[in-house]
């Protein structure tokens, strides 16, 4: 939507398989950044029952659902549950374990290799 340095967006629900441009399931609002301040027109009980169903928003329209008050921040469920764990543990948890080395003897290096 919207025409060139005009831009203007659709709120919908769309499959995940579906390409970007492709098949929607429902539209059910409209983001115009341009105007001042930006209009964002939202159906409410239309975004509020897809994301009830389990539709994933993307990270614009979780930005815009903020916004007009749809969602609020991350649950307090997974702050805590992620609180509980010291950042340590975890920064060591998510880091590359180094590569063990195989150890070799001198007669392993002295071998030379066999061809086929």
């Amino acid at each position: 939507m919207g025409a060139k340095k005009r831009p203007s967006y659709r709120i919908v629900a769309a499959d995940s398989k579906s390409p970007r441009d492709g098949r929607i399931i429902e539209s059910f609002g409209i983001y115009d950044p341009i105007t001042d301040p930006a209009t964002i027109r939202i159906d409410e009980d239309r975004a509020r029952h897809w994301l009830s169903v389990g539709a994933q928003p993307s990270d614009t329209v979780r930005d815009i659902f903020r916004r007009a008050g749809l969602i609020g921040q991350q649950s307090s469920a997974t702050v805590e549950a992620a609180s509980d764990e010291p950042v340590e543990e975890a920064i060591e948890e998510a880091a590359p374990k180094p590569r063990r080395r195989r150890k070799t003897t001198p007669e392993a290096e002295a071998a030379p290799a066999a061809t086929a």
